[in-house]
């Protein structure tokens, strides 16, 4: 399956200089995605989603470290200038998007409620 992942971050446009973490950063999306799926669920069990969704939240966890999680895209000190992308209103990102991709093999996802004693 990690290969799987791989050759898709590869196809999504993964950079050659990020490759020393591809497969280390696959390897632990694969595993907590992995225990993320409802009981008795293997990845297998998903087919195609799953190695799609591993790939798609490898992508924006490596998204995050290339641009430093801040959105910054320029900045110029002389008659200072920060650019920042935000990109459009209501705009998913790759980890939203591929936990909605698998959501019919996943457990608890987001907010539950849980019962207290007492």
């Amino acid at each position: 399956m990690t290969q799987q992942i791989l050759a898709l971050c590869r196809a999504m446009g993964a950079a050659q200089n990020r490759e020393e973490l591809l497969l280390p950063m696959a390897q632990a999306v694969e595993a907590q995605l992995g225990g993320r799926l409802k009981e008795g669920v293997a990845p297998e069990d998903c087919g195609t989603a799953f190695p799609i969704a591993a790939a798609m939240m490898v992508m924006d966890r490596l998204s995050v470290l290339t641009n430093g999680g801040d959105g910054v895209t320029s900045f110029t000190a002389g008659e200072l200038t920060v650019r920042r992308e935000t990109g459009t209103q209501g705009e998913k990102s790759l980890t939203r998007l591929g936990e909605e991709l698998l959501a019919p093999w996943l457990g608890t996802v987001g907010f539950a409620f849980l019962g207290v004693a007492g």
